[in-house]
């Protein structure tokens, strides 16, 4: 007998979904503590001058890398797909994608320049087993056809913004107040402390990973087979949504490298009065997520056959993602008017809470794409696919902040919205023929 076809009562013990959840949600919470809280700081640590404590690089060297590490970061999803199904299993490969994190960050803790490296080295590694694998064992929780999944991925993806929100406030507060490499150090006890309860919630993942033995054992008995028309159409439409979606995320991306620095260098750290360390930036796209998140469920419903499609989302999210960098034109040519001249906090504030937005458009939009759009037996390399843009975005936003020292800032930001009102246009465009090609799939 089947898992789907056992008779047994819905877990409800997490706020209506199952207990295993809330396992789940922490890990990734804390993991994405660690990452957001050392990014924050990262770009900063590599410019500042060794007098600083920093490693005293050029901003356009200092990008290459960072471009490089986010890059890879997502990049590496792929491989920890791979290595889940065929080897570890989603479990082990969670755990093991954790502690390796973990050891990054306190190698990072080191001042010596080969830890440095090699810290990075271990966080794209670990990430790459632990990010794609975690979100496979989220949807794992529930049998086929449980209403919840949907809501599930919704309150997973608060657990990440929640620790997106928490780790620039606190590591970056350490990191630039304190010690470089405190911050460092404090990226690693909280993946530390999400390996721990990741640990002792075990037994509430039983039941997801018994349901991924018992898929991945009918996948290997089932015949191959080729793609029919349909299923190659609308793998077409995914190689779009990746296309458009690389952009978005070279302009995106850029708050941690172009944006981070222009906060560090030429915007008042300050509101309310109250003095902030500039990583501190870092957190307001969390903020606007969490606040903003719900709003879009309830329209996406409201609007009901009104909704627009999956292509007309994306070409929003990119449209807004265009008003973003297009809000900070004037406040590049006036930070660079005088010298010494530091604008107001809110252009940044305001420009962050554009881009989510136009987040919010594409990026759970184009995952629920995907696991629609994919055949089933390569859902996963499929979902690897998209994640894999943005790692491609991440390294096109280290390649544009290479030029944050050598392009006047409005005429940087004034192409970057360029280019995405462009794509924008040409997505709007295209929005019936990709239609054609998702072959009915809304």
């Amino acid at each position: 007998m089947s898992i789907a076809a056992e008779a047994r009562p819905l877990d409800h013990a997490f706020f209506g979904h199952p207990r295993g959840l809330s396992t789940l949600f922490f890990t990734e919470m804390w993991e994405r503590f660690s990452y957001y809280g050392m990014r924050a700081f990262l770009m900063l640590y590599m410019v500042a001058p060794a007098s600083a404590g920093g490693l005293g690089l050029a901003d356009a060297d200092a990008a290459s890398i960072y471009g490089t590490y986010t890059g890879s970061v997502w990049g590496a999803a792929i491989l920890g797909g791979i290595v889940a199904d065929r080897f570890l299993g989603q479990y082990n490969s969670v755990l093991i994608g954790g502690i390796i994190i973990a050891i990054g960050h306190f190698a990072l803790a080191f001042k010596a320049l080969p830890f440095f490296y090699a810290g990075l080295a271990l966080i794209v590694v670990g990430t790459g087993l632990l990010k794609p694998n975690a979100s496979t064992m989220v949807g794992s929780l529930y049998e086929p056809g449980d209403a919840r999944r949907d809501a599930g991925f919704s309150i997973f993806y608060m657990g990440i913004n929640l620790g997106a929100l928490f780790g620039p406030l606190i590591a970056g507060y350490l990191a630039q107040r304190v010690d470089w490499h405190l911050g460092f150090a404090c990226a690693g006890v909280g993946m530390t402390a999400g390996l721990i309860q990741y640990v002792v919630g075990r037994k509430h993942l039983a039941a997801a990973t018994q349901r991924q033995k018992a898929g991945a054992a009918l996948a290997a008995a089932s015949p191959t087979r080729g793609f029919t028309a349909a299923e190659w159409k609308r793998m077409g439409a995914i190689v779009i949504f990746f296309l458009v979606a690389i952009l978005f995320w070279g302009a995106y991306e850029q708050a941690g490298s172009t944006l981070n620095l222009f906060a560090d260098r030429y915007t008042r750290n300050e509101l309310f009065g109250v003095s902030f360390p500039s990583s501190w930036f870092q957190s307001v796209q969390p903020v606007f997520v969490i606040l903003l998140a719900p709003v879009f469920a309830w329209l996406w419903m409201r609007l009901g056959k009104h909704e627009p499609s999956v292509p007309a989302k994306l070409a929003i999210g990119v449209l807004f993602m265009g008003l973003a960098f297009l809000v900070l034109v004037p406040a590049g040519s006036s930070a660079q008017s005088a010298a010494g001249v530091r604008v107001s906090p809110w252009w940044l504030i305001v420009s962050y809470g554009i881009s989510e937005l136009g987040e919010l458009c594409l990026y759970p939009v184009g995952l629920s794409a995907v696991t629609k759009l994919s055949p089933p037996r390569i859902v996963g390399l499929m979902m690897g696919v998209w994640l894999l843009s943005n790692a491609f975005g991440n390294k096109l936003a280290g390649w544009a902040a290479g030029f944050f020292s050598t392009m006047p800032l409005h005429q940087l930001f004034s192409e970057v919205a360029i280019i995405l009102f462009v794509t924008s246009a040409i997505v709007f465009a295209l929005v019936k023929p990709v239609q054609r090609l998702m072959d009915g799939v809304r």
